[in-house]
């Protein structure tokens, strides 16, 4: 009877990275929503005046700012989701020969194939909102739209080094990621090292990275780790447990969502985000099962789950240029650039501008993101011989 009630763990040998399996839809569902919650929270930001200073705001506007405030929590799921696609991939093939490159190749062409299109975006965007002066182009980090702040925004280094590029402000995630992925396989290496030597090299970059990055930027890997970590525990439970769970998360996320640290990551938000990620965590572990696609509802909601996946990173990265330029265009060509909260036709504006939001950032998905699979197929074959290619573990974007 107990075997029925309590949840049974397991460990597996191998992260379960196909598309093939319940988890997977629920993976690209929570990765295309939380893109769009980031880009619906900074475009209702932009455009309405903020609530804190209103007095008696109407009820929908009030209604539309609880509906875009969770762009925090959207962060801390790509964190949890680049841990268990990232981490669980290289866990897979760690130990084969060429892993480290071909993981480097992986990386290098994920971030690269969306970020060097757009920050020329942001680039064409700044000229023509007259924000940037190509006259004054210099390589200084102060500069936002320096070359070294085009250089290092590439290179993980925004708020660490330079500034966000362009202004923008979405890219700092961004640095987290970049340092997650370095960071991961050095802490492989601590304790998958084949020498001491190696091991005290690793574990020495490690500390040296912890001194160096923002203290959040390291605290937050925690989190990163976890989302690998769970990628390889496969947890049977009953539906009623999961129930249960999906209600707990929700309601601690609701909760600090009104009560808590929304703002900035800080070791006060590292607190309340553990405490929804691990239901959320516990829930995909508990999926890792085939999918079945009888019903037209669950085709449908594959189908939108796969379509808003494919695109959410380029959307992330391109919404706040979208914005600046939807912006300059409603000044220039209407005489205002923001909208007013007790004017229901700018409702419906908004939500026209969400859309353009999302057809631009799948035009340039279809542009550049699209083929990255073919640019890293071809530096591949270029840098590694085809008997030292690690075998391939997913079709993941990842």
């Amino acid at each position: 009877m107990s075997s029925t009630i309590l949840p049974k763990i397991q460990w597996q040998r191998q992260s379960q990275l196909d598309s093939k399996s319940v988890h997977s839809l629920l993976i690209s569902l929570m990765r295309g929503l939380a893109a769009l919650q980031v880009a619906a929270a900074h475009l209702r930001s932009e455009m309405f005046p903020g609530l804190k200073g209103m007095v008696d705001p109407p009820l929908y506007y009030q209604l539309l700012a609880f509906a875009t405030g969770f762009a925090h929590q959207a962060v801390v799921v790509f964190f949890l989701i680049s841990g268990w696609l990232v981490g669980g991939s290289l866990l897979n093939r760690i130990g084969q020969p060429g892993a480290i490159l071909s993981y480097a190749i992986d990386r290098a062409t994920r971030l690269w194939t969306v970020l060097v299109p757009a920050l020329c975006f942001m680039l064409a965007v700044g000229i023509l909102i007259n924000d940037a002066d190509p006259a004054k182009a210099d390589f200084a980090a102060a500069n936002e739209y320096s070359a070294a702040s085009f250089a290092g925004n590439l290179l993980g280094l925004q708020t660490v080094l330079v500034k966000n590029f362009g202004g923008n402000y979405a890219l700092w995630s961004l640095a987290n990621e970049t340092w997650y992925y370095i960071q991961f396989p050095l802490l492989l290496f601590v304790f998958m090292g084949r020498s001491r030597l190696g091991q005290l090299a690793a574990a020495s970059a490690l500390v040296l990275m912890a001194g160096a990055l923002p203290e959040t930027i390291t605290l937050y890997f925690a989190l990163w780790l976890l989302g690998a970590l769970f990628s390889r525990v496969r947890i049977e439970c009953s539906n009623s447990l999961r129930v249960v769970l999906m209600l707990t998360g929700f309601s601690f996320s609701v909760y600090f969502r009104i009560h808590g640290s929304n703002d900035d990551l800080t070791f006060d938000s590292f607190l309340q985000d553990l405490v929804y990620s691990l239901p959320l965590l516990i829930i995909l572990s508990s999926l890792q099962r085939p999918l079945l696609l009888r019903s037209s509802f669950n085709q449908g909601l594959a189908k939108l789950a796969h379509w808003l996946s494919e695109f959410s990173f380029t959307l992330y990265v391109i919404h706040i240029p979208t914005i600046k330029l939807l912006r300059y265009l409603g000044q220039e060509q209407f005489g205002r650039s923001r909208l007013a909260v007790d004017a229901p036709l700018d409702y419906v504006i908004y939500a026209g501008m969400l859309l353009a939001l999302l057809g631009t950032a799948y035009l340039s998905y279809r542009l550049f993101e699209a083929h990255t699979f073919r640019l890293r197929r071809a530096i591949k074959n270029a840098v590694q011989p085809q008997r030292h290619r690690p075998a391939i573990v997913s079709a993941s974007a990842e």
